[in-house]
């Protein structure tokens, strides 16, 4: 090719990406009230890209916008305040259509807590909205220093903050890792597989730095940023694929019945109908229970708070050893009360009830949960709630459920599992006892408070999560839905949908190898975060472009 040649194609080329790097150009330059707008319509774009939507190339439009809205704050009189703006508006609008949900819990009984839902849901979004900002102003302090001096450092940097304030979001205050960016691969398995190495906080910081990259190659037309990105997707699906590959056949250890009554919430605390929902899911049990192999334990999986006291009732040994057959074994979600009158508490716990040499199926082994929903669970600063005459919040007795101590592996029948309540199961990393690996993970729920829209649908993918990071299937009983046996890679083998009563009976999955994240837990993600800081030296990133 002659120079002239040369030259006409290069032009061409500038042309053709003209209007990519004018938009860019125009969003830098955006300020004050259009950049909040701005931000806030790029973040509510970030949230479809979460479950049920799945649609995670979105990720490459909302990131990139932000990040050239955060280069347009260096100019302004007050920067740093500018960027945290700018990042808090962007998380405002993510979490503005990606938990809107949180506020049907408050319609279930809406002639006493309505009133609550434009207080508590905005302002629950608007302190969330809080880890947006605050990484947005780490990355445009960082970026004054050798952080700041190319496009790949400027990516990288932003990239690293957004996934610590995840992090933080995940832990302050007991945390809320909700919605977690990692949590959007799953619209592609083979992506999400990454977290069995580096934990969900390693992977959104992977997520993040890729849809970051469209930022830096608009940031003077550069081609790297886009073979960067094409070999990090490559890279996770390679890994993806391979890990995804079917494990290696074993003896089945139990069989499974998974059971969603579909009762709606206001019936499960209407008390006048308390007696038939459980009779009714003990029929379904019953006939599912049958149906499975002979001579083979069955676990049989009951939602959350099924049926409250359940361990308590004189007889209950009995009464389910004349419905259930000899191997059975009974999960089941029940509140449960211990101590006496007004020294009383209570848990949300998980009652295993098994069969024994009498012939009965007694409580072998109890769980309380230990990671509670604040206001929904318990009622923090109750005293000062209750001068101000707001007793009434507290969900049961004063002040709320009682924690259990912590994680635990219950050891009953052929395979031990580690129970979780709800919402218990949105934490990383805190399924088990360090060195107690169970063989598979149980989770009761109840879902019924949020309706028929995305808040269960993530709910189940956050348990898919779980599975992968941990490498243990999961089997998941849901009160009106999603119920589903998730494998030890998070494929749903088999689900129920949303308030469709049902069963479903499969043969116990054999769990995968300790994972990576299951060994270090969030030491992958620490060593990340560490090599981001020395970066701009190791790499020379530093240098000025």
């Amino acid at each position: 090719m002659t120079l002239a040649a040369r030259g006409d194609a290069d032009a061409e080329d500038r042309a053709g990406r003209g209007p990519a790097l004018r938009l860019a150009q125009g969003l830098r330059g955006t300020g004050g009230w259009r950049r909040f707008v701005l931000a806030l319509l790029f973040g509510a774009l970030s949230a479809t890209a979460f479950a049920p939507y799945g649609a995670l190339p979105v990720l490459l439009i909302a990131f990139p916008g932000l990040a050239l809205l955060l280069e347009g704050t260096s100019g302004g009189r007050k920067p740093l305040r500018s960027a945290f703006l700018t990042g808090w508006a962007f998380g405002f609008g993510a979490c503005a259509l990606g938990m809107y949900w949180i506020g049907f819990a408050f319609l279930v009984q809406a002639e006493q807590f309505a009133w609550m839902i434009p207080i508590l849901v905005p302002g629950l979004m608007a302190y969330l909205a809080i880890y947006s900002g605050l990484a947005a102003l780490i990355a445009v302090r960082a970026w004054r220093g050798p952080w700041g001096r190319s496009a790949g450092a400027r990516v990288l940097t932003l990239a690293a903050a957004f996934a610590l304030g995840e992090f933080l979001r995940g832990w302050i205050l007991t945390g809320f890792p909700w919605n977690l960016l990692a949590q959007s691969t799953l619209a592609w398995l083979p992506l999400a597989q990454s977290a069995s190495l580096v934990g969900p906080y390693g992977l959104s910081l992977i997520v993040a730095l890729l849809a970051l990259l469209p930022a830096a190659a608009l940031s003077g037309g550069r081609r790297w940023p886009w073979l960067a990105l094409a070999c990090g997707i490559g890279a996770m699906a390679l890994f993806g694929w391979v890990r995804l590959q079917p494990l290696s056949p074993s003896q089945p250890q139990a069989q499974l019945v998974i059971v969603q009554p579909n009762v709606p919430q206001r019936d499960k605390l209407d008390p006048s109908k308390r007696e038939a929902n459980l009779q009714r899911t003990l029929d379904m049990t019953a006939e599912a229970a049958a149906a499975v192999a002979d001579d083979v334990p069955t676990y049989a999986v009951w939602p959350e708070n099924t049926f409250p006291h359940l361990g308590e009732i004189p007889g209950v040994g009995q009464g389910l050893a004349e419905r259930f057959p000899a191997d059975t074994i009974l999960v089941t979600g029940s509140v449960r009360v211990y101590g006496e009158a007004e020294a009383a508490s209570f848990g949300n716990a998980v009652q295993v009830f098994g069969e024994t040499e009498g012939g009965e199926k007694p409580l072998l082994a109890t769980y309380d949960k230990h990671h509670l929903v604040p206001f929904g669970e318990y009622l923090p600063l109750s005293g000062l709630f209750e001068a101000l005459g707001l007793a009434s919040m507290s969900p049961v007795g004063a002040g709320g459920f009682t924690p259990g101590a912590g994680p635990e592996v219950l050891s009953v029948g052929p395979a031990p599992f580690a129970p979780l309540v709800c919402y218990e199961g949105i934490f990383p990393g805190a399924l088990y006892p360090d060195g107690e690996r169970p063989d598979w993970l149980v989770t009761v729920t109840n879902d019924a408070w949020f309706g028929d829209n995305v808040g269960p649908r993530q709910h189940l993918a956050i348990a898919r999560l779980r599975s992968i990071e941990s490498g243990l299937p999961m089997a998941r009983s849901a009160n009106t839905g999603i119920s589903a046996l998730i494998g030890p890679r998070g494929r749903v083998l088999e689900s129920l949908p949303l308030y469709e009563a049902g069963t479903l009976t499969a043969w116990l999955p054999a769990p995968a190898p300790p994972t990576l994240y299951d060994r270090w837990g969030e030491a992958g993600f620490a060593i990340m975060l560490l090599l981001v800081v020395v970066s701009p030296w190791v790499t020379g990133l530093a240098r000025r472009e």
